[in-house]
C-alpha cells in the first residue's frame, strides 16, 4: 500500500470538539530489524506495550496533563513529546486546528529498550484522535504522522516500529520514498522470547556506529536473507526463517553495546530456539521458538544469566500481535 502524507484527505465524519468525551487506547511493543532486515522489518508483539487516554476539550490546542511510568524523562510541553507532534501533524492535515485535546500518557513499557517504546505512545495517541473524530480511514493513513514522531525520537523517521504497531502482524517496509508498506503472513504457532537486560543503549548512538559502506559480498549475502526470511514468512517454512535470521552487517557492531549478548545466543539456540538476534537497536534481545514454553524457558534462563552477572532484566513471551493497537474504553 503507498502512503503519501499530501494525499491524505478529511475523515468522512468529525465528531463536534465537545469538552470531555474521551478515550483509552493501547498500543503494542514491536520488534524491529528482526535481525538481518535494518529498518525495513518489524512485527507487533502482544505485551509489553503503552496507553493513551484522550479527551477532547472546548479550548482548542493540546495540553499533556500527566504522564506515568517514564521517571520523569518525558517532556509535557506539547511542542517536544512524540504523541503530541504526531496528533498535531495530523490535525493540520484534515483541517482539525480547531480541535482542543488534553493527554494523558501512561508508560507501561521500558524506554530505551529497543521494543519501540516512542512509537508505542506515538501509535496510541493516533489511533485515540482517529477514534475521537470518528476517522474512519484505513489506519495505514496515520503512518506518515506516527513517522514525525519517530524523527523526534531518535533522529531518523523509520517506519519498522511504527507500522507494525499501527497495523499489527508482521510488516515489510519495501519503500520510504514514496511510502510502501506491505503486510506479511507468519506461521501461527511462532512465539517470541524478549529479554530486556537493564542496560543503556540510546537509538541515536546506537545507529551513529553503523557502518555507512558495506562491500558487495556483505550485500548479497544480506539480500538473500531477508529474502529467505520473507519467503520463510509466506510459506509458513520456520526452517527457512530461522536459517534467514543471520545479520553481517548491524549486530556485529551493535552486539558490543549489549553485555554477553553472544553468551545469551549460544543458551537461548542451545535450548531449542530457531534464531536469535537484537530487537531494534537494543538492548532487548529476543528468540524466535515454535512453542510458548521453549520461549519460557529461554527467557527464565537468560535472566537468570543476566542476574549471575549482576544485571536487572524484564522479560516478555508473546505470539505477533496481529491486532495492533485498541480501544480500551
Amino acid at each position: 500500500m503507498e502512503n503519501k502524507e499530501q494525499e491524505i484527505k478529511a475523515p468522512t465524519i468529525i465528531a463536534p470538539p465537545s469538552g470531555g468525551r474521551g478515550v483509552h487506547v493501547f498500543a503494542p511493543a514491536t520488534v524491529a530489524n528482526v535481525v538481518c532486515g535494518f529498518d525495513v522489518l518489524g512485527f507487533a508483539v502482544n505485551e509489553p506495550g503503552d496507553e493513551v487516554i484522550m479527551r477532547l476539550t472546548n479550548k482548542p490546542g493540546i495540553t499533556i496533563s500527566k504522564i506515568t511510568g517514564d521517571d520523569g524523562r518525558l517532556p509535557l510541553d506539547p511542542a517536544k513529546n512524540t504523541v503530541s507532534v504526531s496528533v498535531q501533524h495530523y490535525l493540520q492535515s484534515v483541517g482539525r486546528t480547531d480541535v482542543g485535546l488534553d493527554i494523558e500518557l501512561h508508560k507501561k513499557m521500558p524506554i530505551g529498550s529497543g521494543l519501540g517504546s516512542s512509537s508505542a505512545s506515538t501509535v496510541a495517541g493516533l489511533y485515540a484522535i482517529k477514534t475521537l473524530l470518528d476517522d474512519d480511514a484505513d489506519p495505514a493513513k496515520l503512518l506518515p504522522f506516527a513517522m514525525k514522531g519517530e524523527e523526534m525520537a531518535c533522529g531518523h523517521g523509520h517506519a519498522d516500529n511504527v507500522a507494525p504497531a499501527l497495523l499489527g502482524g508482521f510488516v515489510l517496509i519495501r519503500s520510504y520514498d514514496p511510502l510502501d508498506v506491505i503486510r506479511l503472513p507468519h506461521p501461527a504457532g511462532l512465539y517470541c522470547a524478549i529479554v530486556f537486560p537493564d542496560v543503556d543503549v540510546p537509538t541515536r548512538e546506537a545507529r551513529q556506529i553503523i557502518r555507512q559502506k558495506i562491500n558487495m559480498k556483505d550485500a548479497v549475502t544480506q539480500w538473500g536473507n531477508i529474502a529467505g526470511l520473507v519467503s520463510g514468512l509466506f510459506m509458513q517454512d520456520i526452517d527457512l526463517i530461522g536459517r534467514s535470521m543471520k545479520d553481517i552487517l548491524v549486530e556485529p557492531v551493535r552486539s558490543m553495546l549489549i553485555p554477553d549478548f553472544y553468551k545469551m545466543r549460544e543458551i537461548a539456540m542451545g535450548m531449542g530456539a530457531i534464531s536469535f538476534g537484537i530487537s531494534g537497536s537494543g538492548p532487548s534481545v529476543f528468540a524466535f521458538t515454535k512453542d510458548e514454553e521453549t520461549a519460557k524457558l529461554i527467557t527464565q534462563k537468560l535472566q537468570q544469566h543476566l542476574t549471575s552477572i549482576k544485571i536487572g532484566s524484564n522479560i516478555y513471551v508473546s505470539t505477533i500481535n496481529d491486532a495492533g493497537p485498541k480501544v480500551l474504553g
